[in-house]
């Protein structure tokens, strides 16, 4: 073998070696999410209680990093609501909610001291939608305890939540503005939050009415109804469907309520994207990489660059998933009582409180990438010495600098996609119940049955169903 064909083998074998290396070794800054599929099967077929077992065993594996533990405790509490282990529930979200807190305070500060640390290697303090629904869920947990102080309380907080979101993200655009002498890297964004046009949420509304329905609180309850009719009304690029006819009292009869969860919500996905600079017209441009939009605009940030380069980053965004169900139908012993309507897409209220966050992600990763691509590039011309050997050296900083910009998909997979509620005057007495979830050809998907169900003359006569097909 000669020398300079031995040299090569050395440069390949070296080279591999240090490709494996690089993927082994940034690991941490790709979303682990396979763990998932079996857990989802599980809550698709409705065995609630497997998949909470599921949640607990990947939480003893480490599936779940400690820098992840907002995202165990919003699935466990989840899975436990689901079934119907509700005090173990509330005990897993109320740990969420302080993690939540706690946590954002702590990213936002870690992230503005180091704008060139990836998103995944920050800590997860939760979007802003997961907060929401986590403090809706313990409301849910509450009325099924028939404890109202408890359910008045995580509505108020949701509400509350609802109305700092802007001066939340508020603080965080001055946080940033502001950057920090500790900033090693010295990266500028000029980031400014977008405007959250969400304060009002009609689910919200909806438990808060019936809750103050059943404690006697009519003129409570009537507010509460108006503000339900007013999110749909100022509110229509979430709710871009007709209002449901809800109730909360009737004249001589009992109000049985329903509320069905329906299918999953939203996750991330990662939108790839090259970034182009032009050195003459100080200009950054990011494109489309996909196939039917190669090569076209995303956007483009004026920006002072000392050469021309061409190189990826990856940002996450809001995707629903499909669901099996159309349609839910409430039956009262073996005749058809109602059907229920559609009162919460989650999915738009996840879009829309996700925009906040996602012009400052962008900004972030866009600085990162810019600075990261220009130190690639410094690298490659470093180790430029020609032949199999170089190539390979070169080719082993582009995998670096491309699997360090993983988008952060991490969220919670567990939350319902559709609330659908319908409220029916009944005469008070024992039923039998079926709920019934169709696909849009009317077939029946899964079907769920509450046998005796005591509808009371006055209370809370609320019932929740779930099939998250």
């Amino acid at each position: 073998m000669s020398g300079s064909t031995s040299a090569s083998v050395k440069w390949a074998a070296f080279g591999l070696l240090l490709c494996l290396f690089l993927c082994v070794g940034c690991g941490s800054v790709a979303t682990q999410k396979a763990f998932y599929e079996p857990i989802t099967a599980e809550l698709k077929d409705g065995d609630f209680h497997s998949a909470a077992q599921r949640i607990e065993a990947a939480k003893a594996e480490n599936k779940y990093k400690k820098k992840d533990r907002f995202l165990y405790y919003v699935d466990a509490g989840l899975a436990y609501h689901y079934a119907s282990l509700f005090d173990t529930s509330n005990q897993r979200l109320t740990q969420a909610e302080d993690a939540a807190d706690e946590l954002f305070t702590k990213s936002v500060s870690r992230a503005a001291t180091s704008l060139l640390l990836n998103d995944n290697v920050l800590e997860y303090a939760g979007e802003d939608y997961e907060i929401l629904y986590t403090n809706l869920i313990m409301a849910l947990n509450y009325m099924a305890q028939d404890d109202f102080d408890g359910a008045f309380v995580e509505v108020k907080r949701a509400n509350e939540k609802l109305n700092l979101l802007e001066q939340k993200y508020a603080d965080a655009s001055r946080r940033f503005q502001e950057g920090s002498s500790d900033d090693e890297e010295k990266v500028e964004i000029d980031y400014s939050a977008k405007k959250v046009r969400f304060n009002n949420d009609a689910f919200a509304r909806y438990l808060s009415m019936h809750v103050y329905a059943a404690d006697g609180k009519m003129d409570d309850a009537r507010i509460d109804y108006d503000l339900l009719r007013s999110a749909f009304r100022e509110q229509p690029h979430i709710y871009d469907f007709d209002v449901p006819d809800v109730k909360y009292s009737s004249d001589d009869k009992s109000m049985l309520s329903v509320v069905a969860l329906v299918g999953l919500s939203p996750v991330k996905e990662a939108l790839n994207l090259r970034i182009r600079t032009d050195k003459d017209l100080d200009l950054v441009q990011i494109l489309y990489t996909d196939p039917w939009r190669k090569d076209s605009e995303y956007g483009h940030l004026p920006m002072s660059v000392s050469e021309d380069y061409y190189f990826k980053f990856s940002i996450p965004e809001i995707v629903p998933r499909p669901s099996l169900i159309s349609q839910v139908q409430v039956y009262s012993n073996s005749e058809f009582l109602g059907e229920l309507q559609l009162l919460e897409d989650v999915a738009r209220v996840a879009e829309e409180t996700f925009q906040a966050k996602k012009s400052l992600i962008y900004l972030r990763t866009l600085a990162r990438a810019v600075a990261k691509g220009l130190a690639a590039h410094k690298a490659k011309e470093k180790v430029d010495t020609g032949g199999v050997g170089g190539w390979l050296k070169k080719e082993a900083v582009d995998v670096a600098t491309d699997i360090s910009e993983n988008a952060d998909l991490r969220c919670s997979r567990l939350l319902p996609g559709r609330i659908y509620v319908g409220d029916f005057e009944i005469e008070p007495g024992t039923y039998d119940l079926e709920i019934e979830f169709l696909d849009e050809n009317g077939d029946v998907v899964s079907a769920q049955e509450l046998k005796g169900y005591q509808v009371l003359k006055s209370g809370l006569n609320l019932i929740e169903a779930v099939s998250l097909k």
